[in-house]
């Protein structure tokens, strides 16, 4: 490790279901707050699914160029909209007239800054929408920016285009797991010496018609129509995911450069890791034996014991199947520090946002280290008996910790795990 850079956090961007900010979703995760309510999207009429976790009064225009926004898809939006943020907290561009078009980079070269968001559907609504145009009208009016709207890269590709970056810019599309493997990759590049700094998370907007239906058929959304008993993580009540929408974005820089650039840093991100179930393309492998897998192989990149890690940012997705087996998981990998461990899932209050889920999660994780403060499962009122860790329900804890890991883990079997140290001096 003596010969790797440090690499951390210096830029945090998020709208999602808990709020439009970092500072507002964060003031609202750490009430408990829960974002989760009726569908207004679509008439859900005919569905079983009601309920989702939507972002609300989101005005795009607010940070973006009008007349780009209707060439743009929702998740499009959503992502530049918090990589704006991220991009002006971390102070790595300095604007000129119009910041949200034509910033310039000034404090690290343009080709030594990369992006890397992910989506796991990309723009759904659009490929609805364009399909039905195409049924109604023909063929050829279909909108001629359909493709690169729909495409799943285009969130990366669009930040990259907006603020001149030069460095790689890609988009891992592994489902559940997307927003943390952009993280983690990201944090191997800089640590690698590829670039300096990058724009990295996740984001997603499929509550459409044919996003729920397809997750209601497979029976993977819960059914309740009260909001506050739907996405109920760890509950002997839970039935399944609620789908949620929105972009986390951070800022990841080399620490060197960003101590001399006097750059303010919520946290160091050491560890990272990154596997496959290779099982089953919904279900996790049994006992979460790859999850497992995966934890252990962040901890060991992060050169620490077991016992430092203080907090699990749990995937948590108020599925049978997920819950049971991420708390296997973490009892396989932990032991008898498992009981120690406090583990909560912050979905029960932003929904699972898919490829968005790690990038809010890793942000969430970071101001947890920041403001130690341990944040809630928060609609948890009585765990499985099955299950036996805190998992911190109803309210927060205030608790000073120095290590917390997050778990992503997505249909196909790809897992990922972030962990991210409290900077406690320069």
């Amino acid at each position: 490790m003596s010969n790797k850079r440090r690499v951390v956090v210096t830029g945090l961007g998020t709208i999602n279901p808990t709020g439009n900010s970092v500072l507002e979703s964060w003031d609202n995760i750490k009430k408990g707050v829960c974002g989760v309510d009726k569908i207004t999207a679509f008439d859900t009429t005919g569905y079983k699914v009601t309920v989702a976790a939507q972002v609300k009064d989101f005005d795009p225009a607010s940070r973006l160029e009008k007349r780009e926004l209707r060439h743009m898809a929702r998740f499009t939006q959503l992502a530049l909209y918090a990589a704006e943020e991220a991009i002006e907290d971390s102070g790595l561009c300095e604007a000129d007239e119009d910041y949200t078009i034509n910033s310039k980079v000034t404090k690290i070269a343009a080709d030594r800054i990369g992006v890397i968001i992910s989506s796991g559907i990309g723009g759904l609504g659009n490929i609805e929408e364009q399909h039905q145009r195409m049924t109604d009208m023909g063929n050829d009016k279909v909108n001629p920016f359909f493709v690169p709207m729909a495409i799943s890269n285009m969130a990366a590709a669009r930040v990259a285009i907006y603020h001149g970056l030069k460095g790689m810019c890609t988009c891992p599309v592994t489902a559940c797991a997307g927003g943390s493997n952009a993280i983690g990759d990201a944090f191997l590049r800089i640590r690698d010496g590829y670039e300096d700094a990058y724009v990295c998370g996740g984001c997603e907007s499929s509550i459409t018609p044919l996003g729920i239906a397809g997750f209601q058929n497979m029976k993977a959304l819960s059914e309740t129509a009260d909001p506050m008993r739907a996405s109920i993580p760890f509950d002997k009540d839970r039935n399944g995911f609620v789908m949620g929408e929105g972009s986390g974005i951070i800022v990841l820089e080399e620490y060197e450069h960003a101590v001399k650039r006097g750059a303010h840093i919520y946290a160091e991100i050491v560890g990272y890791g990154a596997n496959c179930d290779a099982f089953h393309i919904t279900s996790p492998s049994p006992d979460g034996e790859g999850g497992a897998a995966c934890m252990e192989l962040a901890i060991k990149d992060a050169g620490i014991k077991k016992e430092d890690i203080d907090y699990i940012n749990a995937h948590g997705t108020s599925t049978n199947l997920n819950d049971k087996f991420e708390t296997a998981a973490i009892k396989k990998v932990f032991g008898d520090h498992a009981k120690k461990l406090f583990v909560s899932s912050t979905k029960s209050m932003t929904g699972h946002l898919l490829g968005g889920a790690g990038g809010v999660e890793a942000i969430f994780s970071v101001k947890a280290l920041e403001d130690s403060f341990i944040p809630p499962t928060a609609t948890l009122k009585e765990t499985d008996p099955e299950m036996d860790l805190n998992y911190v329900p109803g309210k927060g804890i205030d608790k000073d910790i120095t290590y917390v890991l997050s778990n992503s883990l997505g249909f196909g079997g790809h897992n990922a795990c972030l962990i991210f140290k409290k900077m406690r001096e320069l």
